[in-house]
């Protein structure tokens, strides 16, 4: 049988804490086990949203994670290639108030079994360390230049204004990471704002809930208020999530779409985690686009070949005229939601190459 449950249904969890408990057991007991890794990347993140908004869980809501919590040591024993899932899991059951103080010996065993020095990339590396300062242990005392490093990747704003999926999530997480989550001020230049500006038009013009929401909380953490356009489109785009419990139904959801946007709601003040969880099994389901304006704003401006300009002004009609009227009204919306609009379309517009070739 299958249950659906819409945002703008009554609650069958009265409280924020029973509902933030019920969605805690739907991720620890119902959609996936304890070995897998997908387990462990869910939980994480689940977990990790509730601890950073502060969230006042019922008393017995971390019982659900009693079992994984008692046997931390011998998981991270035998799985250290997943050792920030795991420290990140353990850290926020303890500062949400699961009794124990395992993570301190964690994130010691973590540096002294040198664990971050298998880390390919910076951003996992700064992952990693900001997990174990987290109780006072810093794996890599030796490093002084990470955070210049991020920031100096950061601050190129033209690699935000070409579609990057994998970069602007890189970007998001450096802000995570230098702001405490949201703790203190990141200090960010007016580069790495154009930055997060730029990654937040090409997510809009995508219609991709996940990564705006992403590049809102970041720039909130910043202290800089978001475009109200792209709020206004998320706050419409979370009331039309839909909560189905199917038993037999496909694990690969929107999952994490659900929680960016009900955790952008609850940095932006504006309510959060408001659904109802249905018992059992739950997949997620965000609405879907009705139109692919990214899509078709790259095909036009690639069609357009040596013509192209990179002068947004002299270039608007041609574009616009080529575009399906969905994606025109997306397109306006998405200059209009930004004042830099003609400095992201010129990076976005690609004709450097073309230039220097003819």
């Amino acid at each position: 049988m299958t249950n659906i449950v819409r945002l703008d249904t009554p609650f069958r969890q009265y409280s924020m804490a029973a509902r933030q408990a019920a969605l805690l057991t739907t991720f620890a007991q119902n959609r996936r086990f304890g070995d897998d890794v997908f387990w462990l990347k869910e939980n994480a993140e689940v977990l990790n949203v509730l601890e950073c908004t502060n969230a006042e869980l019922e008393p017995d809501a971390l019982a659900v994670h009693g079992g994984f919590y008692e046997d931390i040591e011998k998981r991270m024993g035998f799985f250290p290639q997943y050792y920030r899932f795991l420290l990140s899991m353990c850290l926020d059951l303890e500062n949400l108030g699961l009794p124990g103080g395992k993570g301190v010996r964690l994130a010691e065993w973590v540096a002294a079994q040198r664990l971050v020095d298998a880390e390919i990339s910076d951003l996992q590396r700064a992952e990693a360390r900001r997990l174990c300062l987290r109780r006072g242990v810093d794996p890599l005392p030796g490093d002084l230049g990470l955070n210049d490093r991020l920031r100096r990747f950061a601050r190129r704003s033209n690699t935000f204004a070409m579609p990057n999926k994998k970069a602007a999530y890189e970007l998001t997480h450096i802000v995570f990471y230098l702001s405490e989550y949201g703790r203190h001020d990141p200090d960010l230049d007016d580069e790495f704002i154009e930055s997060l500006t730029f990654a937040g038009t090409l997510a809009f013009l995508d219609l991709n809930v996940d990564l705006l929401s992403e590049i809102c909380i970041a720039l909130r953490f910043a202290g800089r208020r978001p475009s109200e356009i792209w709020e206004s489109w998320l706050m419409s785009q979370a009331q039309g999530f839909v909560l189905e419990e199917d038993a037999n139904g496909p694990i690969q959801d929107d999952y994490h779409q659900y929680l960016m946007v009900n955790w952008f709601m609850k940095v932006a003040n504006k309510g959060g985690f408001a659904a109802s969880i249905p018992a059992g099994r739950v997949i997620f389901h965000q609405p879907i686009p009705a139109a692919l304006p990214l899509h078709e704003l790259s095909e036009c401006v690639y069609a357009m070949g040596e013509t192209r300009s990179d002068d947004w002004q002299a270039m608007r009609r041609a574009v616009t005229d080529r575009l399906s009227e969905e994606a025109h009204t997306v397109l306006t919306a998405a200059e209009a939601a930004n004042d830099r609009f003609d400095a992201f379309f010129a990076g976005f517009a690609r004709v450097g190459l073309n230039g220097a070739t003819a």
